[in-house]
């Protein structure tokens, strides 16, 4: 552990939707947490299997609260093994390792109003924002879009600290969000957010760009994971070394376990923080990352290792 990290302990654990559980965690030492800012997640190290998965998840609790920090899980289907160890074992008393936190998704301060979105298990970070809008007064509305009622976490949450604020929209009883109609007649500075699964962000960002919405009033968070694949080569350029990523490993783990030079924040495609140029590609890139532009990826001279794989023979990178 360094300055940036924390050992923690499971202070409390609870189930909050069909597949999502919530957990509690309070410093080891006793010491309070540092203050975080709404829209904030932080990196956990899941001891699962061999191997530590790393995994990001929002912080959904009251920044101010200092001495516990709260994030809820949902069940990844198929999991490489952090979901799943969350769920099937992780126990109040447990220690795992957490970094800092870090905001890829901060709100705008000097924005007029705020127009709030969330899709299932991305209303964690939505949570945050509506939690300090409120305590700002500011003028914003949340829009929430679930599967089922069975899966509509933290609804009796939002609506204490926003009555009057929170829309529902059940997709089991065919109701969807109008993003045309939700961007339409927006007062002048008014900011937009929403994190929730890729192809709604990739809608909703379309949307607000059709309506006339600048780019800069746009803002989305949807972090990718990363996936198994089948096995590939890859030859570091700098070092000469040579290393086969596993099936179940990531090319980012991989590259990690062998002491190459990648930083990474977010681990989940979405920071750019771990951009590696690549030298050669004796196959396919498999981008998965919501960071690269459609132009990067089609040149296929960056990949981003936490959550991209390869098909191929082998990848040479400059490391």
């Amino acid at each position: 552990m360094n300055e940036s990290s924390f050992h923690v302990v499971i202070d409390a654990v609870r189930d909050v939707a069909s597949g999502i559980r919530e957990f509690t965690f309070r410093r080891a030492d006793g010491q309070p947490f540092p203050l975080y800012s709404a829209g904030s997640h932080v990196v956990v190290s899941v001891p699962a299997g061999e191997r530590p998965r790393r995994n990001p998840y929002s912080l959904l609790g009251d920044p101010n609260e200092r001495m516990s920090w709260r994030i809820a899980v949902r069940r990844q289907e198929p999991s490489r093994g952090g979901s799943a160890w969350l769920h099937e074992q992780a126990r109040v008393g447990d220690r795992l390792d957490i970094t800092a936190p870090m905001n890829l998704f901060p709100l705008i301060s000097t924005a007029r109003s705020h127009l709030l979105v969330a899709g299932g298990i991305g209303v964690t970070p939505i949570l945050s924002q509506a939690r300090e809008l409120a305590r700002r007064g500011a003028d914003f509305e949340v829009h929430y879009a679930w599967r089922s009622p069975a899966h509509a976490a933290y609804v009796a949450e939002l609506e204490a600290l926003a009555p009057g604020k929170v829309h529902h929209y059940d997709e089991s009883q065919g109701v969807r969000i109008d993003f045309k109609t939700l961007f339409a007649g927006r007062r002048l500075g008014t900011h937009f957010y929403i994190c929730g699964p890729t192809p709604m962000v990739s809608a909703a960002m379309e949307g607000g760009a059709a309506m006339g919405w600048p780019a800069t009033n746009l803002h989305s968070e949807r972090f990718a994971s990363a996936e198994p694949g089948e096995p590939f080569d890859v030859l570091l350029a700098r070092s000469g070394q040579r290393i086969t990523v596993p099936a179940d490993l990531s090319l980012l783990e991989a590259l990690e376990q062998c002491g190459a030079p990648v930083n990474a924040l977010c681990r989940g495609g979405a920071c750019g923080q771990c951009e590696t140029p690549v030298l050669s590609a004796d196959g396919e890139l498999l981008h998965h990352d919501v960071y690269l532009s459609d132009a990067d990826k089609q040149a296929g001279k960056l990949v981003m290792p936490c959550v991209s794989r390869f098909k191929g023979a082998c990848l040479t990178l400059d490391l």
